[in-house]
């Protein structure tokens, strides 16, 4: 994997919705999407963004407690999990995760949670706190027109 792009400037909740939608724009079934970043970096901004530009205005709630939401997403399934409450990796399998991915497009949030079962090939998204705003890291995305 190469070395992370420029940061992307996101200078508001708007520009994290639009990320999101420039990204769901060129995701193949089988994708799976680190989102990583500290609590309140827009994670889950950046997932309802993504998952709203298919489906328009659905509720896209995070899926602290549930782990997993899935979504019908036109003919492709997309899973947006939250794996902070994950206690061991091998519970990934129980939540049908591991067969999820390679097959529907996945976006993970605490994807650390997974160890080695997080695939190496993952895109990642990396949101940090920048001054005002956010920014966003992109890597693993070369050859896509983001």
């Amino acid at each position: 994997m190469m070395a992370p792009v420029k940061p992307i400037p996101l200078k508001s909740e708007a520009d994290t919705l639009a990320l999101g939608a420039r990204l769901a724009a060129v995701l193949r079934p089988g994708d799976t999407v680190r989102l990583s970043g500290g609590l309140g970096a827009g994670k889950t901004t950046l997932a309802r963004g993504l998952i709203q530009s298919r489906l328009g205005a659905v509720e896209v709630p995070s899926p602290t407690y549930t782990l997993v939401q899935a979504y019908d997403w036109g003919e492709e399934e997309l899973w947006h999990c939250d794996l902070y409450r994950l206690e061991r990796p091998d519970d990934a399998y129980e939540l049908g995760l591991i067969d999820a991915m390679g097959e529907a497009v996945v976006l993970l949030e605490w994807a650390d949670r997974l160890g080695p079962l997080c695939p190496a090939d993952a895109l990642s998204v990396e949101l940090d706190f920048e001054g005002d705003g956010r920014a966003a890291l992109l890597s693993g995305w070369e050859g896509r027109d983001v």
